[in-house]
């Protein structure tokens, strides 16, 4: 599920250059940028943002930046073809806009080509006199999200077709959530309503499909491996170091991909620490069945032997040796195929937590935490932790969403569902990069294929697959787009736009690839040939990082695609044509583009 986006515009947003495209591996596609440290290129990060912000006021009535509104840089996105994106937040009168973000283009020559706005209208609210306290509003805030209010600040939020002022209140150990208790409130500053109340956290398994599986009385239970733990090995070359810590070479026995290889920190003869100083020191720690939201109190994992694990829950480590692995094969698929280092794209290191909670049912990606978290079931209906490795590539998704679109729902149900067409988008593109993870990793004891969940143990075999959303009947997922899809709720609706995305990449029909089967139906009756999984996972990714805001809808959605591949492939290319075939497949069309919401 989709959490909000909000807070992370109270931090100060350094400018990164943006990873592009697809380059140097088993993905063949035209080389689409490298990335820049800004450290190396700080002048020129810094003459395009300069020029970005002056083009952004120059072109007032197509950017919709007004007096009293700031820009502040996030990221910098440099094309190989000389093309140049900025994505910027704004405040207004020295206040955050939530759904204020845009990005300007520009070309090689820093002259302006256009933008991608989350807002198309003013942000400038009728009134700047709130009618509430700060006071009011959190107490109002920690009623309605029933935890502990912290400090309430103004914002203005300009993302519901209007601009209104308002106060955005952080709430701590919510009862109104499964898990990960914080939420933002945000309270009209005005009329004291509220217009939003949003967990910060990203879960895997919806409120709603948690209760239809309840309902069922449906029980996942995933088969697990059962390997003894295997003797003891030494990294090459460690125990003769003079000095720790160093790289050494691990293995661990996982519960659902068999052993695989880790690397690891070795801080002593015989010490070793799950912590991957490869790949900016990335580490997996035991939450000890708390629902820690914050790293550094989580308990590291440690052996002597630098093996992990036997492959059963009956050892902690197991459930940490599929987290550690998912979290660095994700790291690798964003790496190899984008440049993009890090979840953030700021080389830090990715984190996650296992033994989340008591009997948790479920897996987040929490920004709070910045980390991945997961819990180990609930022992009724799941009966192993979600640390399956999709889960973990559709949730760290779910952070590179955060750190480009910020891509967010429209609402939230008092059941904590989550609605709109944004929201859909979001949870389709952390399937789409998910799946996208297993056929990187290529492991054989989790073969790589176009369904999610695979591996959880449904009696459907599976819990979204992108070739027939529809058959998804535990979630209700949508093949087409219709004006209801607005309304749907996100994991439904995101069969539209994944949908699309299979189209693209394998095309319509029935096939067999890698050992599974495929039958991808479309609207119209039309046949679709598909470019190749590289050319459309490079166009959906191209789109998301510079042409996605947070309030980009289906139809913005093709719009955005049909860009990226204009860019990567040229606007007659056959790339191009397929992008718009795929998403009239799904009914998403230039004819049947709906009313502006925003």
């Amino acid at each position: 599920m989709r959490g909000s986006h909000i807070r992370g515009l109270a931090v100060a947003v350094a400018v990164t250059t943006a990873a592009t495209g697809l380059a140097g591996t088993a993905f063949a596609g035209p080389a689409t940028g490298t990335d820049h440290a800004v450290a190396a290129t700080g002048t020129t990060v810094a003459s395009v943002v300069t020029a970005a912000r002056a083009a952004a006021f120059a072109h007032a009535a197509a950017t919709g930046v007004v007096q009293g509104d700031a820009l502040r840089a996030k990221d910098v996105m440099i094309d190989p073809e000389g093309a140049r994106h900025v994505r910027f937040v704004r405040t207004h009168q020295g206040m955050p806009v939530l759904g204020g973000d845009l990005v300007v283009h520009l070309s090689h020559r820093l002259t302006y080509t256009g933008v991608s706005r989350a807002a198309d209208h003013s942000v400038e609210p009728a009134t700047m006199r709130p009618e509430l306290t700060a006071a009011e509003a959190e107490a109002k805030a920690a009623t309605v999200a029933e935890g502990d209010a912290g400090t309430a600040r103004l914002v203005v939020d300009a993302r519901d077709g209007r601009a209104a002022l308002a106060y955005q209140v952080p709430v701590s150990d919510s009862d109104t959530a499964e898990a990960t208790g914080t939420r933002t409130v945000v309270i009209d500053a005005v009329t004291g309503t509220v217009r939003s109340n949003t967990p910060d956290s990203d879960e895997f398994l919806s409120p709603e499909l948690l209760d239809t599986l309840r309902e069922r009385g449906e029980t996942l239970n995933p088969a697990t491996g059962t390997a003894a733990r295997a003797t003891a090995l030494t990294a090459a070359g460690a125990t003769r170091a003079a000095h720790y810590p160093v790289t050494a070479s691990g293995t661990g026995t996982s519960l659902f991909v068999g052993k695989v290889p880790l690397t690891t920190t070795q801080t002593a003869r015989t010490g070793y620490l799950l912590k991957d100083p490869t790949r900016w020191g990335t580490e997996t720690r035991d939450a000890k069945g708390q629902e820690l939201e914050s790293f550094a109190r989580g308990k590291a994992f440690t052996s002597t032997t630098d093996k992990w694990g036997n492959g059963t829950v009956s050892h902690r480590d197991s459930a940490a040796v599929d987290a550690q692995y998912g979290i660095t094969q994700t790291l690798d698929f964003y790496k190899k195929t984008f440049g993009r280092k890090g979840i953030a794209n700021d080389g830090k290191a990715a984190r996650g937590m296992v033994h989340f909670g008591k009997k948790v049912a479920n897996a987040f990606w929490d920004s709070t935490c910045g980390c991945m978290l997961y819990g180990d079931g609930d022992g009724d209906m799941f009966k192993k932790p979600l640390v399956v490795l999709d889960v973990t590539g559709h949730e760290l998704t779910h952070g590179v969403v955060d750190a480009t679109a910020e891509l967010e729902p429209t609402r939230v149900d008092a059941e904590g569902n989550q609605y709109g067409e944004a929201g859909s988008l979001n949870e389709s593109l952390a399937d789409i990069f998910g799946s996208n993870v297993e056929f990187s990793a290529n492991n054989a004891k989790n073969p790589p294929n176009y369904l999610i969940g695979e591996k959880l143990g449904l009696p459907q075999k599976f819990l979204r697959r992108l070739d027939h959303p529809s058959l998804d009947k535990l979630e209700g997922t949508i093949d087409y787009w219709s004006p209801q899809t607005y309304d749907a709720e996100v994991h439904a609706g995101s069969g539209v736009s994944s949908h699309a995305y299979y189209l693209l990449a394998e095309g319509s029909g029935r096939k067999t690839i890698g050992g599974f089967a495929y039958d991808s139906p479309t609207y119209d009756g039309s046949t679709v040939t598909g470019i190749g999984r590289a050319r459309a996972t490079a166009i959906f990714y191209r789109a998301l990082t510079r042409y996605m805001v947070s309030t980009t809808d289906f139809h913005d959605a093709r719009l955005a695609t049909l860009k990226a591949a204009a860019d990567l492939y040229g606007a007659n290319s056959t790339a191009y044509q397929t992008v718009d075939k795929a998403w009239a497949a799904v009914n998403v069309t230039v004819a049947n583009t709906p009313a502006a919401r925003r």
